[in-house]
């Protein structure tokens, strides 16, 4: 099967063209992301539609940044850390969360470019402007229907961070998440990571 085709539009602010993709009338499809040629690194593909990522702040490498630097010690036994690589929820939905939990199984081969829904244990976005709408709204429900156990989503409040905790609530008629758990100034978790972390003043770590 060939590529979909695609069209140029010219952004005025710009001098170069944009060339972007031309949507098929039912959307794209997760194994499209794979067979776009020249899409931008970490493109994601949520109902049926392309989300380009903007540069990010500091504020979200500082992030990352601080979540890697957990002892690999802390993480269960059959559960690895990945970061920035997507996941297959369904036939149009194919975010890339920024760091996630997922059972080791899940590493099967080195040119494999997503893992299953069912290998993953959490989630984690870390907010930025343009994408408060999907990772406050959207994702948490794509997550959920997927079979995530946990999402957490990360925001900026001045110089600090706030995590906002979700699980898997067992008594919705949904599965979808409970109401988060607010951390402000420390984190600490039980499950699915015994963490904790100073979250106040990010940026002079």
């Amino acid at each position: 099967m060939s590529a979909p085709t695609v069209a140029e539009q010219q952004a005025p602010e710009f001098e170069d063209a944009v060339v972007l993709p031309m949507p098929p009338q039912d959307g794209f499809t997760a194994d499209d992301l794979d067979r776009i040629p020249d899409l931008p690194p970490h493109t994601e593909l949520i109902d049926g539609n392309l989300v380009l990522v903007r540069p990010q702040k500091l504020f979200h490498m500082l992030v990352l940044q601080l979540l890697e630097g957990a002892p690999k010690t802390h993480v269960p036994d059959g559960l690895r850390v990945a970061r920035e690589f997507s996941i297959k929820l369904a036939e149009r939905q194919r975010p890339e969360p920024d760091p996630l939990l997922v059972r080791s199984a899940a590493f099967r081969e080195l040119e494999q470019t997503w893992f299953p829904p069912e290998a993953v244990e959490l989630a984690v976005e870390v907010v930025s402007p343009e994408s408060q709408i999907r990772d406050r709204e959207r994702k948490p429900e794509l997550y959920a229907r997927a079979g995530a156990r946990f999402y957490w989503r990360i925001e900026q409040d001045g110089g600090d961070a706030v995590v906002y905790e979700y699980e898997k609530d067992p008594a919705s008629p949904s599965g979808g998440y409970g109401k988060p758990t607010v951390h402000r100034k420390t984190l600490r978790t039980s499950a699915p990571l015994g963490w904790e972390f100073d979250l106040t003043d990010i940026v002079n770590r």
